[in-house]
């Protein structure tokens, strides 16, 4: 023992830093087993009471993969082809035709867009730098500009999606890119899919515009109505429901129930061909001086109200530079959702861009959650301009084409800070932070796939996989002890160890334990077990030419370290190539495979040497089959 102290002590300060690691991740057990066993208000004071230890032990509990918690796998493919859209100048039908054909082969093909539609330029004998640059620009140049504006597009995208996961508190999410235009995001534990579809998709575009005067907005909409009337609406649901419920009461017998119905019915359709427009979109009136040039609609109407406001011989109806926009959120009257139809100016007075800092808080007047932002030298000087010479005018406040909030302008706002009002609650004002200071998407980004694993599966994951490595471990220690006796159990004991240097270096370094990482454990035990094999083989040879049991120990060990070390550095080159390389499921695997190597090799070659030192040092009898 004596000439082993040192490596003694050594074997105890890991051992006891490994249960130091692991403690959260029991403590984080324990009072989840406790949680769940409450419920109603002796859960909340249960969350009350230990708040700050649950959050400690869950953020340094060893982290469960996706496969294992559940949560959502979602692919994302950034829209190159847009971006290369909104990129070009002066666009004409020879370009339009060209895109759309560049499209239809773009979405059959895994092929790169900018090789599509370089080709299909060239087989059209277009000009890049006719529609992306100058006339006289060099084709070449202007195709090197282009594949830098994809290239950067993918990568920025893939970057803003990672900033805005990780403010969102997801813990150890997975990104990476796969291919030429597709990222593939896995978010472990996550259960709100709207939400973070939202996070992920939203392209966070920032506007201020001026609102259409309503005088304006009024002789406007009055234009738009009388254009419509006479026209048909393509609404017969009304109308159906309206003549079912007369035919209902005529045949209840109330004569004078079904009577009244059906004038209703002929008023409602008398409306319909008179004020087709304002039937779907309507106010108290359009002309008195409180109007503020508001419109409300129905939640099932708003299609109808935009079909309506596309059509051609209304488009020419409205100024040059108008348009319009819905409310963010519906607004609640006798259990219906109204939405509020905007008139605003086409061109935004100032974007996002100019935006440095948000957060999200509490309104103390008013008890409802804002985001407050901050605008740099630029935007603050330019919002200072505006609001000061659109006094006592609307600015509305638009994200991603919703209109948030539409404030009247007191008095000129120096300082450039500003406010978004219009969330329901704090959780959404934050996520409208997180898009804010993550930056705006450079393409749009859509969800081509997505996959959610549930609380349960993950659960039967688990309990599956510690049967499964039970059963292995079981299995290992029961052959060792039979066919190498003593040697075999002094084995087992170091195996053991092995487990718990592997579960507590995850949990030091913070790293994610997946169904393949489990696999990966069940390996290592077989490595670990394997080197023991190996030197007891060795001490076996040495005893039998004649040595005694301290000799043949120690040459044992020496004699097969080489193999040992050979072998398990060989395994360990091919995990971390798996890890660099590899998705989540096969990092998984590699990450737990590097620890238990490196694991097995110490408890394999230093732990069972001191203990079969210590046990020669008191004559003790080691027997090796």
């Amino acid at each position: 023992m004596k000439k082993n102290r040192g490596k003694f002590v050594f074997i105890l300060i890991t051992v006891a830093l490994s249960f130091y690691f692991l403690y959260p991740t029991y403590k984080d057990y324990k009072l989840t087993k406790e949680l769940r066993l409450l419920t109603g208000a002796d859960s909340v004071k249960f969350l009350e009471e230990h708040d700050a230890e649950i959050r400690d032990a869950k953020g340094r509990r060893i982290k469960l993969g996706l496969d294992l918690q559940g949560g959502m796998r979602v692919v994302l493919e950034v829209n190159v082809l847009k971006l290369l859209e909104d990129l070009a100048k002066n666009k004409d039908d020879n370009f339009t035709s060209a895109m759309a054909e560049v499209k239809g082969e773009a979405a059959v093909s895994d092929l790169d867009v900018m090789d599509l539609l370089v080709k299909k330029f060239q087989e059209k004998e277009l000009r890049l730098s006719r529609y992306y640059g100058a006339i006289r620009d060099n084709e070449s140049d202007v195709e090197i500009k282009l594949r830098d504006e994809t290239t950067n597009a993918i990568d920025r995208a893939m970057e803003i999606v990672r900033n805005r996961v990780d403010q969102y508190g997801v813990s150890e999410p997975s990104i990476q890119k796969q291919g030429g235009r597709r990222i593939i995001v896995e978010l472990p534990g996550v259960t709100k899919e709207a939400e973070v579809r939202q996070l992920l998709q939203g392209t966070a575009l920032l506007e201020f515009k001026l609102l259409i005067e309503p005088e304006i907005a009024a002789k406007v909409y009055e234009a738009v109505d009388k254009t419509m009337a006479g026209k048909p609406l393509n609404d017969s649901a009304s109308a159906d429901t309206t003549t079912k419920t007369a035919a209902a009461d005529t045949t209840m017998g109330d004569t004078s129930l079904a009577s009244l119905t059906q004038d209703q019915a002929k008023q409602e359709e008398q409306a319909k061909k008179d004020h087709p427009f304002f039937f779907l979109a309507n106010t108290a009136n359009t002309s008195g001086e409180n109007w503020n040039g508001q419109l409300y609609t129905l939640e099932e109407n708003r299609g109808k109200v935009n079909e309506i406001l596309a059509r051609p011989e209304i488009q020419r109806l409205l100024p040059a530079d108008m348009s319009f926009v819905w409310s963010a959120k519906p607004a609640f009257n006798e259990g219906k959702k109204f939405y509020t139809l905007f008139a605003v100016k086409k061109t935004a007075e100032l974007t996002g861009g100019v935006i440095v800092k948000a957060t999200a808080t509490i309104d103390p007047t008013y008890n409802s959650p804002v985001v407050d932002m901050e605008m740099n030298s630029e935007g603050s000087k330019a919002w200072a301009r505006i609001t000061g010479a659109n006094v006592k005018k609307r600015i509305a406040i638009i994200m991603d084409n919703a209109c948030f909030s539409a404030p009247t302008v007191i008095s000129k706002i120096t300082g450039g800070r500003s406010q978004i009002t219009g969330m329901e609650n704090v959780e959404e004002a934050k996520l409208l932070e997180i898009v804010l200071k993550a930056g705006a998407l450079p393409a749009p980004v859509d969800i081509i796939q997505q996959a959610s694993v549930g609380a349960s599966l993950g659960e039967d994951s688990i309990r599956k996989g510690v049967i499964s490595s039970l059963l292995a471990f079981g299995l290992t220690i029961l052959f060792m002890i039979v066919y190498y006796r003593t040697g075999g159990a002094m084995a087992d004991v170091a195996l053991l160890l092995n487990l718990l240097f592997t579960l507590a270096v995850l949990a030091g370094f913070q790293g994610t334990l997946t169904l393949p990482g489990i696999a990966g454990i069940i390996l290592t035990m077989a490595v670990a077990v394997d080197a023991n094999v190996l030197i007891y083989e060795r001490i076996r040879e040495e005893s039998i030419t004649g040595k005694t049991l301290s000799a043949s120990i120690d040459a044992g060990f020496s004699k097969a370290f080489t193999a040992i070390f050979d072998s398990n550095l060989t395994t360990f080159i091919t995990g971390v190539i798996l890890y660099n390389f590899g998705t989540g499921p096969v990092k998984g695997f590699a990450l737990t495979l590097m620890v238990g190597i490196v694991a097995s090799m110490f408890s394999a070659i230093v732990i069972t040497r001191v203990i079969f030192d210590s046990m020669v040092e008191r004559g003790k009898t080691i027997n090796f089959g």
